[in-house]
């Protein structure tokens, strides 16, 4: 103690201050001697350094891997997924990027940055061929799974990113393929082409989050370990503050949406699970809830179930949805289809069956009707959204878009090829207004009845009323002839001697 300096013998605060500063610096002195001086940092950049170049190996490895992610998604396999996380290539330039952000080397970051862009670039667009040349573009469990990233997926890609950069770092670069496994980067790039060549953005969006996710994540990750080993930097104390704020600041805006979507879907489990039960207890206990969905972007929130019961209940829908409401706090509307069944087994279970079979053909009339609605979009260049479908009567309408250079015969010739690929279907496509075809005559004055027919496939679709003129005897035949294609609303402008004519009758001629 007669080492002190004096006033610390007599100030017990500054004794235990120092003591504090002795147990630090000794801390210290033992992390230096046991954590960096256990690496070779000099070599550790150089090895680094060299796996962040683009070259034909790493584009060709991405290449593969996002082949087999796209596939695998469209397969909804889990087992391909995994294979193209083995795949992929892009840890060592995310492991880079944040190691030169570590030690302040801002053109080595720039190089991990643009190996990195290309990497993502290349996946991006061949996963997207994939799927334009694929049969299969719907979106499957495991497309839909890395759509909704929340703060459970920042978490992983932050244990990912310590274990890739402690396996880099320490020479262990086995671990590696657990890293790979956990943070899946492949596979948000090929949901990224998925969304674009499906024109999804809600896909889109939902993996394109995902993947900045990871990658920030990661690669913030990344340099706090190197930071810890002590990786020598050339940035000043004030610039090495600036620097921790900054990692931290990321992290919590990463943090921040993700956590509003974990409380999202927790929200929703938690729902489902309270719809799940009040249909439930509608109904005796040896009923059997068969199928529950929710629309959770309904308004009000819309569950539909079926139900396997031995008593109907005409008041299910109204109770269930009176406490749903009361104790969700909005307001649901509910949709229950009972079947009444026996009280053996046997009988529930021959309902069961059934209720299986009818869900398989309602399954089966959504993926005909989607695949109709795609086919009529791609064909004939409708919005989607302006496509209305009938399923009773199997009647599809569609407003066309203008397509330039095309003629009635263009627009009859695309629906007559989207009849021969869904024949169980009616489908009408209604032309934009134009001209109404020349009205050929035969080499006796007749009507040629391939342009008549054309004349009435068009006034049937845009549904606007017509006018003939010419020889009144010609054109009342004209008008029969049309009246037998259900073309009804036509006028006839008598006007001897002159040939036969049909245009559209505009508003100004009906007020005239």
């Amino acid at each position: 103690m007669s080492s002190l300096p004096e006033d610390v013998h007599t100030t017990p605060t500054t004794f235990s201050q120092y003591s504090r500063l002795r147990m630090m610096a000794g801390a210290r002195r033992l992390w230096r001697r046991e954590v960096v001086a256990s690496v070779d940092q000099w070599d550790v950049l150089t090895k680094v350094a060299g796996d962040t170049d683009t070259s034909a190996r790493y584009l060709y490895l991405c290449l593969l891997s996002a082949g087999i992610a796209v596939l695998g998604l469209l397969q909804s396999s889990p087992a391909v997924v995994i294979g193209a996380m083995l795949l992929s290539p892009l840890m060592s330039p995310i492991v880079g990027a944040g190691l030169a952000i570590s030690v302040g080397d801002i053109a080595w970051l720039r190089q991990c940055s643009r190996t990195l862009l290309l990497g993502m670039l290349v996946a991006v667009f061949f996963s997207a061929l994939i799927v334009l040349l694929s049969p299969i573009q719907t979106v499957t469990e495991e497309i839909a799974a890395r759509t909704r990233p929340n703060l459970f997926d920042l978490l992983v890609a932050l244990f990912s990113g310590l274990a890739g950069a402690y396996a880099t770092i320490r020479g262990r670069e086995g671990a590696i393929v657990g890293v790979a496994i956990a943070t899946a980067l492949m596979p948000p790039l090929a949901v990224i082409g998925f969304g674009m060549a499906t024109s999804n953005l809600t896909v889109f969006g939902g993996a394109l989050l995902l993947l900045i996710t990871n990658l920030m994540t990661i690669a913030l990750s990344a340099a706090v370990v190197a930071r810890f080993y002590g990786f020598s930097t050339s940035l000043t104390k004030k610039q090495s503050r600036f620097q921790v704020i900054g990692i931290i600041a990321a992290f919590l805006i990463l943090a921040i949406p993700l956590g509003y979507s974990l409380r999202q879907i927790a929200w929703e489990l938690r729902t489902s699970v309270d719809a799940r039960r009040q249909l439930a207890d509608a109904f005796p206990k040896n009923s059997r809830l068969s199928q529950v969905d929710i629309d959770y972007d309904a308004e009000p929130l819309s569950i539909t179930a079926s139900i396997l019961t031995p008593m109907l209940n005409a008041k299910a829908e109204q109770q269930v949805a009176n406490k749903l409401t009361r104790s969700l706090g909005l307001p649901v509307a509910v949709h229950i289809d009972q079947f009444k069944v026996g009280t053996d087994a046997a009988a529930a279970e021959q309902a069961a069956l059934a209720s299986a079979r009818s869900a398989e053909q309602a399954e089966a009339q959504r993926r005909d009707v989607a695949r109709l609605t795609d086919r009529i979009a791609l064909v004939a260049g409708a919005n989607p959204d302006e496509i209305v479908i009938d399923r009773e009567r199997r009647v599809a309408l569609a407003r066309v878009r203008p397509i330039p250079g095309a003629s009635y015969a263009t627009y009859r010739e695309l629906e007559r090829r989207i009849v021969e690929e869904s024949p169980r279907w009616s489908v009408r496509l209604r032309p934009p207004i134009m001209p109404l075809p020349r009205l050929r005559l035969l080499d006796d004055g007749q009507p040629d009845p391939a342009s008549v027919a054309l004349i009435g496939w068009a006034a049937r679709r845009v549904g606007t009323p017509i006018e003939i003129s010419g020889d009144e005897e010609a054109a009342e035949r004209l008008r029969e002839t049309l009246a037998t294609m259900g073309v009804i609303d036509v006028t006839v402008e008598s006007r001897t001697g002159r040939a036969l004519g049909v245009r559209w009758l505009t508003d100004e001629d009906a007020a005239g």
